[in-house]
């Protein structure tokens, strides 16, 4: 199952299988709120209330946590971002809280999960670098993604069949996950990050500058970003599997894990065989599918055929995934990794989260199915427009630059 090459690479398993256990407890977790919501609200807006409510966050606490990033032994704040998630499921196990509504608590905890994840997301993405040689990263990256996509596809099952039991057992459940991956990243070992500046407005900002200068790394992460904010139907998934597909909990669980099987599967595909040549090309072709995809499950009344269409979502966006991360760890010094990290991070949460939140308000507009055929449409004609918007990104055909050299990660450290 383990690439041979990453067999060697022992700091970069352990982060992986401490985020097999996030991810998994993670998800589990979002379809508990999400059903849960819409269960105590019947509300749409309130589904894409969640996802702004984890958005905002990132977007506040961007230029802070990126350079926290830089400054802070990575793998350690890591471990303490998974710490506290443990937390929020262990408070709303718990419901320790008298007197407050749960559908405040329900938002709340979204708030805070949004918070912990502006610092916990370009931790993560600035750290594999630091585990594997550069001519791996790409496999790495590849690998890394199939076993996040094995954990959405075991996440949001298993959650759905616990959740029959009720929220509580699925709110255990994160919490026993959350405390395994926590303990897991805090062993993962690497070189202390060099000495930097003291934090002033102009090194908050070298990781936006970063990125607007660089056409190629600003034209894949906003392809990406309105790509899958226009597409996203995640938010709509309760809707859909209680009131069109009519599958209750543990339908909606296997159509929340169906893009992470296609992306599964594809994924460990590229991290056997990898991206090579026609980088820029597969990046705008994956584009275009998602949306054709997006748009077949927005009209499709078969559970069958839902659950096609999002695999094939979820394949297409792995290629763009891997294209993304790749161009932006190797076309970025490791010393400012944190800050556009944290950039990335924004852009990936506001296609997610952000999405979620798009989705909801337009299907309080247009309906549900209105609302995810809207957003194919307009994953398509992003495609067309970025095509010529950036043609550097669309001419690119290796991942690494030509002037790049493969260097070994430096010698590790307990930090």
């Amino acid at each position: 199952m383990i690439p041979a090459p990453l067999r060697s690479c022992p700091d970069f398993l352990r982060l992986w299988w401490s985020r097999l256990a996030s991810v998994s407890a993670g998800q589990m977790l979002m379809v508990a709120i999400g059903w849960e919501v819409y269960d105590l609200t019947g509300s749409a807006w309130d589904l894409g209330l969640v996802g702004l409510l984890q958005f905002a966050p990132a977007l506040v606490l961007m230029l802070p946590a990126g350079h926290v990033v830089d400054r802070f032994h990575r793998a350690t704040i890591v471990s303490c971002c998974l710490a506290a998630q443990g937390a929020v499921a262990a408070v709303l196990w718990l419901s320790p809280f008298e007197g407050l509504s749960q559908r405040t608590l329900l938002l709340g905890a979204s708030l805070v999960l949004g918070a912990v994840k502006a610092f916990q997301m370009p931790a993560q993405q600035a750290l594999v670098p630091l585990l594997v040689p550069s001519e791996l990263l790409a496999r790495a990256l590849a690998f890394s993604s199939a076993g996040l996509q094995a954990a959405i596809i075991a996440g949001p099952a298993l959650g759905g069949f616990l959740y029959v039991g009720g929220s509580d057992a699925v709110q255990a459940a994160c919490v026993l996950l959350f405390a395994v991956a926590a303990a897991l990243a805090s062993r993962v070992r690497h070189a202390p990050p060099a000495r930097s500046e003291p934090a002033s407005l102009h090194t908050l900002l070298a990781g936006v500058r970063y990125v607007r200068s660089t056409p190629v790394v600003l034209g894949a992460i906003s392809l990406d970003l309105f790509a899958v904010l226009l597409g996203g139907a995640t938010a709509l998934l309760p809707i859909f599997a209680k009131d069109i597909l009519h599958v209750g909990p543990i339908g909606m669980g296997w159509l929340r894990a169906a893009p992470a099987i296609g992306a599964l599967l594809v994924s460990l595909a590229l991290s056997r065989w990898p991206i090579e040549r026609g980088a820029g090309t597969k990046l705008y072709a994956a584009i275009v599918v998602y949306g054709l995809a997006t748009l077949a499950f927005g009209l499709s009344t078969s559970f069958v055929l839902s659950m096609v269409a999002l695999a094939v979502t979820g394949a297409a966006d792995m290629v763009s995934v891997v294209v993304r991360q790749t161009l932006v760890q190797l076309e970025t010094p490791d010393a400012m990794r944190g800050r556009v990290s944290a950039v990335n991070s924004v852009f990936i949460g506001a296609s997610n989260q952000l999405g979620e939140f798009e989705s909801g308000a337009t299907a309080a507009w247009l309906g549900p199915v209105g609302s995810v055929v809207l957003g194919g449409l307009g994953s398509i004609a992003v495609a067309a427009l970025w095509w010529h918007a950036f043609p550097a990104l669309a001419r690119r055909d290796h991942l690494a630059a030509p002037q790049a050299s493969a260097s070994p990660p430096q010698a590790a450290s307990s930090g």
